[in-house]
C-alpha cells in the first residue's frame, strides 16, 4: 500500500514540528508548511490524499487555503486545526469543506484516530462502488463521477455532497433518518458532524434550486426526504 501523503499547515513552530514527527513515525509522508502561502505552493507543486491545516496562520489563513485547495482537488478530506471554539467558527470550517475541526489543545492520538476514520470513510464508492446515473427532475447525477448535470451546466460535487445525494437519491420519497445519513456518510452521529451535514445538505438544495420540482424536506425530528 502507498504511503499517504499528508500537507500539515501549521504556524507555531513547535506544535508543527512535534506533529510531523508523530504523523511520520506513524507511517504518512508528512510535508509541512509555516504558512498559508508556503501551504497553497506546496500544494500546487505535489499531489495529497489529506490535509491538515491551522486555521489561524500569516499570510493566509486556513480557511482560504482551504477553499483554494478546494479548486485544485474538492475531493482531498481536510481537517482544520484551531484555537477557536465558537459555533460560528465551526459551521465556517464545514461551509469551505472541512472533513472534521479539532480544537487546541488535543492529544495527537486523538488527531491519528480521526485521521485514520475520515481516509476510511473518504474511499471512492464507499456507499455502494457501482457506478450509478440517477434522473432528478431535468436533472441527471452521476454518483461516480460526483457529477449533477442540465441543460444549464455540469456541477462537480464534493465527495459527501455526491455520497448524501446518492442516499436521498437511493431512498427518494422516502424518509432518511438523520442518525443514519450520519454514520453511513459521517462515522458518527456527533453534534459537529450533524452541523457539518446541514451545511451539506443546504449545498445541495441551492444545486437544485433551478428545478422546483425538486425538494429536499427537513422532516423535524426524523431526518430529511428528497421529493421529485
Amino acid at each position: 500500500m502507498n504511503q499517504i501523503k499528508l500537507l500539515l499547515a501549521e504556524d507555531d513552530h513547535n506544535l508543527g514540528s512535534l506533529l510531523h514527527e508523530y504523523l511520520t513515525a506513524k507511517g504518512y509522508d508528512v510535508t509541512l508548511a509555516k504558512d498559508g502561502n508556503q501551504g497553497l505552493d506546496i500544494f500546487l507543486s505535489s499531489e495529497f490524499d489529506f490535509c491538515i491545516l491551522d486555521v489561524m496562520m500569516p499570510k493566509k489563513d486556513g480557511f482560504s487555503l482551504a477553499k483554494e485547495i478546494r479548486t485544485k482537488n474538492p475531493d482531498i478530506p481536510i481537517v482544520f486545526l484551531t484555537a477557536k471554539s465558537m459555533p460560528e467558527d465551526t459551521i465556517k470550517g464545514f461551509e469551505v469543506g472541512a472533513d472534521d475541526y479539532i480544537t487546541k489543545p488535543f492529544s495527537m492520538e486523538e488527531l491519528l484516530v480521526r485521521i485514520k476514520a475520515i481516509l476510511k470513510r473518504s474511499k471512492k464508492g464507499e456507499i455502494n462502488p457501482e457506478a450509478e446515473v440517477f434522473t432528478l427532475g431535468k436533472f441527471a447525477f452521476n454518483s461516480l463521477q460526483h457529477e449533477l448535470k442540465s441543460a444549464e451546466g455540469t456541477s462537480k460535487l464534493t465527495t459527501k455532497e455526491s455520497d448524501l445525494l446518492k442516499l436521498f437519491c437511493q431512498n427518494q420519497n422516502k424518509t432518511v433518518s438523520r442518525s443514519y445519513a450520519l454514520k453511513l456518510i459521517w462515522g458518527d452521529d456527533s453534534y459537529f458532524n450533524a452541523r457539518s451535514m446541514d451545511v451539506y445538505i443546504t449545498k445541495l438544495r441551492k444545486y437544485l434550486k433551478s428545478d422546483s420540482s425538486i425538494q429536499i424536506m427537513n422532516l423535524h425530528g426524523e431526518g430529511f426526504k428528497l421529493v421529485c
